[in-house]
């Protein structure tokens, strides 16, 4: 029997497939998979407040828990301080969603985005902008799958990102990508280092991940 290749053939496991093998709970079926747009990106999320990235026309949520948020927002703490000494550019938190192509809309858990890069005053006030971050950070959550989180790093590549730092909490690491066949793993008796990208930081790993777990004293 000939296997199904044509869009008319195609099932939502195909369609899951596709999108990185990840969990039917993330995908909305309305708007329709395949038609959704940039504006029902932005309508779900002052409906509903949830947050969606637009992918091949299908509004993914995207997963980032209690646990996840706390390790962004310290990073970002730390990369807010450091641009307060250092005025390369400013922080984008885990609501900033921006295209980095027509119809692919991605919304990274930090990025950095040298004022070079950054959206034009033109931009109308709530669009989404085009505009491909100097760095990208990815909080890896439970619903996070290995395909998914390969296909973002091939869009951040070709978009024009210079980093990514994939956050690990449950192995305790990070892993830096210089190009996408480029990275290295590192543990958390090393330092993060900002690179060309953001020269002179670095980060205790081992500092930011106690201070993200820490729990209220008995």
């Amino acid at each position: 029997m000939a296997s199904a290749t044509t869009e008319e053939d195609q099932t939502v496991a195909d369609l899951l497939d596709r999108l990185g093998g990840i969990p039917a709970s993330r995908v909305r079926l309305v708007p329709t998979p395949g038609t959704a747009t940039e504006q029902d990106v932005i309508d779900v999320h002052d409906r509903t407040n949830r947050l969606c990235e637009l992918v091949d026309g299908v509004l993914v949520e995207k997963v980032m828990g209690f646990d996840e948020s706390r390790f962004s927002v310290l990073l970002a703490t730390f990369l807010v301080a450091f641009l307060s000494r250092n005025d390369l550019g400013t922080i984008v938190g885990a609501d900033g969603m921006m295209r980095l192509f027509p119809g692919l809309v991605r919304i990274p858990d930090v990025a950095f985005i040298s004022w070079k890069r950054y959206p034009k005053k033109t931009r109308k006030r709530g669009a989404i902008p085009t505009v491909a971050p100097d760095l990208v950070v990815e909080v890896l959550s439970k619903g996070n799958t290995p395909r998914e989180m390969t296909r973002k790093l091939d869009e951040y590549f070709r978009a024009g990102v210079i980093q990514v730092w994939y956050v690990d909490p449950k192995r305790r690491t990070v892993r830096v990508f210089t190009g996408r066949d480029r990275s290295v793993v590192l543990g958390e008796d090393q330092h993060l280092d900002g690179g060309d990208v953001l020269p002179g930081f670095t980060l205790s790993i081992r500092d930011w991940f106690g201070e993200a777990e820490r729990t209220a004293p008995r």
